[in-house]
């Protein structure tokens, strides 16, 4: 008996089996173009998320030598809040605008005037209008590529889109549901009221479901496609942010992940429904059933250590190959020379706007601090602390709603660094754990799976029996007061250039 779990992520997408005691059987990933027509735009073609599902399946059943038999069932996640608009033949209208996408200032604006205030719209849907989320995005299309949207009969996420192809089925999940800024949070359905408001017909969306819970079977075409039976079931799953959770674990209260993979994400689970009254961060449905999470995203975190390397670390990178090492084990190794703080050094991971707490299409990623001292390694060094900074936002607002946090888990790519572990550790004045598992939202998606299949009487007994804390960070008290002391300044910074940010995006 075996189970897979499908991520289809902005960079690639991941399929991994498990089998029924959770023992990871086989993984694959494959990998497609993100496409910026204009500046902080971001799009994908549905058709490259299909056609690496169907390749990434068929690898790992043959890497796992499954019969078709084998596999009961498939769990779904993927990248939350993007649109992918269908017409009345299911055919995709344009490219799926994602969620790193900032194109829709305006029509933010317009939900939050069409419901009476920001502060209504909280009450309604738990959460700000944010150019990420999926409403702004139907509501560009109709203002400003009216043509398609007189053709759009579905509104699918992406994951969702991928459930359609598997079983001819329009359905979603209350956690990825979540993100679309249309979902009653507390009530876990849409909410009649906001779509009313927005004159938006609930025949858009798909069939609301939990995340364990069963949505359909494979079609015989895709069952012989991918060399699977018409008995495999395909549930609900999750958004990749919740699935990921699952993953690690964090399915109790007092349990919260940091996740640093292109965003990086806060996500703490919670038996009840909490909301920041200042929409700072997400309220959202768990994927654990009759449960919610809080999260804080950050929109360029692993993504700023990404775009340093890539702009300003050419033939370091060259050399790195030549030498057949990692690049990034270079730059931290020069990172690590540096105190911390980086001698007066403030990065701000602004890169692509910002969400958590700063709800921001015009932040600006910036060096604050430069003197003639500082090296390489001193940026390098920053731009970890800054992405940490960013995620101590977070937790501050987590603890100011009272929300316990007991533990820390660790993962994403910076989970993989040890130094930068010691950064979060001390950064949050908390000690940092990992796990087990490093297979993040493709793991939570198939454990999912399982126990829609019956493997597992519930999320909670599959976490239990798979995942373990394998390694523990203690924040040193040195540089723990050091970050202390620099972490109003961080704050600081934002405020004074907020308006400066403005001008640069409007142009100015």
């Amino acid at each position: 008996m075996a189970f897979l779990g499908i991520d289809i992520g902005t960079s690639g997408t991941k399929t991994l089996a498990i089998d029924h005691k959770g023992k990871i059987l086989a993984s694959d990933t494959q990998e497609y173009p993100c496409y910026a027509p204009k500046p902080l735009w971001s799009e994908q073609d549905p058709e490259d998320w299909w056609n690496a599902v169907v390749k990434s399946v068929k690898s790992v059943i043959k890497k796992a030598k499954l019969k078709p038999a084998d596999v009961k069932g498939i769990g779904l996640s993927g990248q939350m809040h993007g649109s992918v608009f269908l017409d009345k033949n299911d055919k995709v209208i344009r490219k799926a605008i994602l969620w790193n996408d900032q194109r829709t200032v305006e029509e933010c604006a317009e939900i939050e005037r069409a419901v009476g205030g920001r502060e209504n719209l909280i009450r309604l849907v738990a959460n700000p209008a944010l150019t990420g989320f999926t409403a702004p995005k139907i509501l560009w299309l109709r203002n400003k590529e009216p043509k398609h949207f007189e053709k759009l009969r579905k509104v699918l996420l992406p994951k969702d889109d991928i459930r359609r192809r598997l079983t001819g089925e329009y359905a979603t999940e209350v956690s990825d549901a979540s993100g679309m800024l249309l979902l009653d949070v507390v009530k876990r359905d849409w909410s009649p009221e906001l779509l009313d408001a927005l004159k938006l017909d609930e025949e858009l969306f798909g069939e609301v479901y939990e995340s364990e819970d069963v949505t359909g079977t494979l079609t015989p075409e895709v069952a012989t496609l991918l060399g699977l039976t018409t008995n495999c079931v395909v549930v609900g799953g999750a958004g990749d942010c919740a699935a990921g959770a699952i993953g690690n674990g964090i399915v109790d209260e007092g349990v919260l992940s940091t996740s640093i993979g292109t965003s990086g994400v806060m996500f703490v689970y919670s038996d009840e429904v909490k909301i920041d009254p200042l929409g700072r961060v997400h309220t959202f449905c768990h994927a654990v059933r009759d449960k919610w999470h809080l999260m804080g995203v950050n929109l360029s975190s692993g993504g700023s250590l990404q775009w340093f390397r890539n702009a300003l670390c050419t033939e370091l990178a060259v050399a790195a190959k030549k030498k057949k090492v990692d690049v990034y084990d270079l730059l931290t190794e020069e990172a690590q020379q540096t105190p911390a703080g980086s001698e007066g050094l403030f990065f701000l991971p602004y890169l692509s706007g910002e969400r958590t707490p700063h709800a921001d299409p015009f932040a600006r990623g910036c060096f604050v601090g430069l003197t003639l001292t500082h090296t390489r390694g001193h940026l390098v060094r920053s731009v970890l602390e800054g992405v940490t900074y960013s995620m101590r936002d977070s937790l501050e607002i987590f603890r100011g709603l009272e929300i316990p946090v007991k533990q820390i888990r660790a993962s994403g790519g910076g989970s993989k660094s040890p130094f930068w572990r010691q950064i979060q550790a001390d950064v949050f004045g908390q000690p940092v754990v990992t796990i087990n598992s490093e297979e993040g939202p493709a793991f939570g998606a198939a454990l999912l799976a399982a126990v829609g299949a019956g493997a597992f009487k519930n999320i909670q007994e599959a976490c239990k029996a798979t995942i373990k804390v394998v390694k523990e960070t203690k924040p040193n008290a040195k540089a723990q007061k050091v970050y202390d002391a620099a972490m109003p300044m961080y704050q600081q910074l934002y405020c004074s250039l907020k308006d400066d940010f403005q001008t640069i995006g409007a142009g100015g």
